[in-house]
């Protein structure tokens, strides 16, 4: 198991930055993905960005060019670096940790911290 704790968010003009932190309590070096989502009222939790443990990343197109994730195993913690932030950028942004395990077989559990609202201001 591992859990997680959200820092960074905040209030913020429209073209604004902010960097997300995600503080992990143990090794994320194995970790086979870190993500971030975020989920606005009434909608869908959607990803963000994804790093995997190889350094693989992955956008969503609405963030791309904007947003950056990385990680620092030897702090044990996953950033989000949001750049040129808009209001549409509002909502709740949660850190996830995916486990893998191949034996028996392939199983992924993932691990949710409890969340860091934004809010970029209209």
């Amino acid at each position: 198991q591992v859990q997680l704790v959200e820092s960074g968010g905040g209030l913020v003009q429209p073209g604004g930055s902010l960097r997300l932190s995600c503080a992990a309590s143990r090794s994320i070096s194995s970790i086979y993905a870190m993500g971030w989502y975020r989920q606005a009222p009434g909608k869908q939790r959607e990803l963000v960005a994804s790093i995997t443990r190889g350094g693989s990343t992955n956008y969503a197109d609405s963030v791309k060019g904007r947003f950056t994730i990385s990680r620092d195993n030897a702090k044990n913690t996953v950033y989000l670096q949001m750049n040129n932030l808009k209001p549409e950028d509002t909502a709740g942004y949660y850190c996830d940790a995916r486990t893998q395990v191949i034996v028996p077989r392939i199983r992924q559990n993932d691990y949710w911290g409890q969340g860091t609202q934004v809010t970029v201001l209209q």
